[in-house]
């Protein structure tokens, strides 16, 4: 039987900073151009902003551009950053202040905001709404539609009611086409259908090995202020010192919000190393506990990042579409921004999108690439393009001091070039080369347990759905993982879906996907990629909301 479809000229998989931007853009431009153009977008969250967590300082410059009368439409974006620091964490209970001279200016936050990225693009998608383009929260992009020719012409949602042996239940509900001339993808970090194109298309044949980082996240109420609201506290040692590379942000949002976080590096070599465990250390730091003295968490979440910078940037145009945003990889890692670049990625999509519908005959491939390196975007990424590769080689400090050097005397690119060639995933090595970390005790004042903190993402899925968390080889962790890493995926994951569980017979690796928040590390940091992330039923997965 054929399967319903209903068809647009643009789809859009993602309701992310990028995602809409295109959206809004591709309205603007069409309107300007007296071009009618049916646009949809696709998200897997229930609401808009569900699953959207980031830091959040932003830099407004693509919000300007595109919407000049920002401040008199409400935008989200109200808490300038008023005091900016960075501080090296010697060890457990010291810290150094780094002069403002010797930061990189590529890390200073003159003239930015701190915001949530969840209402930021909750407004957004009322922006494109406005505009006319259609959004469909709670339904998952589950896999491209291609023609006879191999073009990518849209995507189809995923199957609803389904049971865990993937029966057909009273509330079953049939996948849908949403076939469209032009798809864009901006699923975020690691995105399924990103991989696929990229794999699909060799979009990666001329770049390096893109890397991965997995971002933590907690918003505190606390009851009086410490800092003035729009402090900035960003860190780097202390607790990843000789560990991994990475770093903790402290931001005082207003009198009695603050956001805390940690980013850790995924290129790690040591198994045992547990990234939520390393956290919650950072919390300990006299540091970051003045920050949240007397205070109660609110929330928490993790998601992974895509930062191997430009020379990690695999083709962004494919037939019959454009990877945009943290899909492809447009996050500025040297200024640990990534929100304004994927609002950038996606309105110079839309501009090839608008100059491909100009062509009497549709280009299969719009020409992405000819917009974007006449922007600022890329300007940007070329000046910063060598700094994930040498903090992976030197260390933050030594690379944070030659990204100094390299931004005040050379204006676009440095003449020398670092690159790291081994994958996030074989970086891990075997537990002969380590020993296990004892992390200490919960104290539940400022360090939690990873089930009270996964219940904070507001996590929902539907009972005894299909797992959606699928192994490649069923015994690759048993046979390989447990005697050579002890099974890493018990302490990268930061919601405690996988556990190895001895039931008197033999060790198994247990599941819990229903504790999933959707941060794909297993589907980057497995040892060996045996873990496949796949989207669950649509409206699945955690609620941010805020963050």
């Amino acid at each position: 039987m054929m399967r319903e479809s209903i068809t647009f000229d643009i789809v859009i998989v993602g309701a992310g900073p990028a995602g809409l931007s295109a959206a809004c853009q591709i309205m603007k431009l069409a309107k300007l151009e007296d071009r009618s153009l049916s646009v949809a977008v696709v998200e897997k969250a229930d609401v808009v902003g569900g699953h959207i967590i980031s830091g959040a300082i932003f830099d407004k410059r693509p919000l300007e551009e595109m919407f000049p009368d920002w401040r008199d439409l409400d935008a989200p974006v109200t808490q300038a950053v008023t005091h900016d620091k960075l501080a090296f964490l010697a060890n457990h209970d010291f810290a150094i202040t780094i002069p403002n001279s010797l930061i990189p200016p590529s890390l200073h936050n003159d003239d930015h905001f701190i915001i949530s990225l969840g209402e930021l693009c909750q407004w957004l998608a009322n922006q494109a709404q406005s505009l006319g383009v259609e959004i469909f929260t709670g339904f998952s992009a589950a896999s491209l539609c291609y023609d006879e020719s191999g073009k990518v012409v849209g995507v189809t949602t995923g199957e609803k009611g389904l049971d865990s042996r993937r029966q057909q239940t009273s509330n079953y509900q049939e996948g849908i086409d949403i076939l469209a001339t032009y798809t864009l993808l901006a699923e975020g970090s690691r995105g399924h259908l990103g991989k696929e194109v990229i794999s699909q298309f060799t979009l990666d044949k001329q770049c390096e090995v893109q890397h991965y980082a997995l971002g933590f996240k907690e918003r505190w109420q606390v009851p009086h202020a410490i800092h003035a609201a729009g402090s900035v506290l960003h860190t780097i040692g202390y607790p990843l010192s000789g560990k991994a590379s990475g770093g903790g942000f402290c931001y005082q949002i207003n009198d009695n919000e603050v956001i805390v976080g940690l980013i850790v590096d995924l290129n790690y070599r040591n198994p045992y190393l547990n990234p939520y465990e390393e956290f919650q250390q950072l919390k300990r730091h006299p540091q970051i506990k003045t920050w949240l003295e007397g205070g109660e968490r609110v929330s928490y979440g993790a998601r992974t990042l895509t930062k191997g910078g430009l020379l990690s940037l695999p083709e962004q145009s494919f037939p019959g579409g454009i990877l945009i945003g943290c899909d492809a990889g447009t996050l500025d890692v040297a200024r640990i921004k990534g929100s304004h670049c994927a609002m950038k990625s996606g309105m110079i999509a839309a501009e090839a999108i608008l100059d491909a519908y100009k062509e009497p005959s549709l280009p299969i491939r719009p020409d992405y690439k000819t917009f974007f390196e006449s922007t600022w975007l890329f300007d940007e990424l070329k000046q910063t393009q060598t700094f994930a590769a040498s903090i992976h080689r030197l260390g933050p400090v030594l690379a944070g001091g030659l990204a100094t050097v390299e931004q005040y005397l050379f204006e676009h690119t440095p003449p020398w070039k670092f690159n790291d060639d081994l994958p996030d995933h074989q970086a891990t090595e075997r537990i002969d080369h380590h020993k296990p970390i004892d992390y200490p005790p919960y104290d539940n004042q400022y360090t939690f347990d990873r089930a009270s903190s996964v219940f904070l993402t507001g996590i929902h899925h539907p009972e005894n759905q299909p797992c959606h968390l699928h192994l490649t080889c069923p015994q690759t962790p048993i046979d390989i993982n447990l005697p050579l890493f002890a099974e890493p995926a018990q302490r990268y994951c930061p919601a405690g879906v996988y556990e190895i569980v001895d039931d008197g017979e033999a060790a198994r690796l247990q599941i819990n996907a229903g504790n999933c928040i959707h941060c794909k590390t297993c589907d980057i940091k497995d040892p060996n990629l045996n873990i496949r992330w796949m989207p669950p039923e649509g409206g699945s997965g955690p609620n941010y909301g805020k963050m």
